[in-house]
């Protein structure tokens, strides 16, 4: 049965939380804190995904901080720009795999070349407790 379900019918899509390129990148963490997400899609000017920004992209900050004492900076340069997505249509057991693969812990999820959501691995584990 659980086979059967689709990422679609787990990812978060409402009120997906989206960065842009050139926001600041201290903004950029807030943002993830005061949503409680672990990362986020980055969106160029034209609207298309051109990176995920996460807490691991995060750590990266904290260091340029310490070592150059200062925190400026856009998300486009500590963003993750090698992006794995994820189809809607997947069924979830095969994003469980390709989570236990993997160091990522959201992906990006992709309709027709269209971004509609994140799916994460809080949302694999609800779809199995929803049985």
């Amino acid at each position: 049965m659980l086979a059967k379900i689709t990422v679609a019918d787990y990812m978060t899509k409402r009120n997906m939380v989206t960065l842009k390129e050139n926001a600041n990148v201290v903004e950029a963490i807030k943002q993830l804190l005061s949503h409680k997400i672990t990362c986020a899609p980055v969106i160029n000017g034209q609207g298309k995904l051109v990176g995920m920004f996460s807490e691991k992209d995060s750590m990266k900050v904290v260091l340029e901080s310490a070592y150059n004492q200062g925190s400026a900076g856009k998300v486009s340069e500590f963003m993750t720009t090698d992006i794995v997505s994820v189809d809607a249509d997947a069924s979830i057991v095969d994003i469980a795999a390709k989570f236990k693969d993997s160091t990522i812990r959201s992906f990006p999820v992709f309709r027709d070349s269209e971004l509609v959501g994140v799916v994460s691995r809080t949302d694999v584990l609800k779809a199995l407790v929803n049985l």
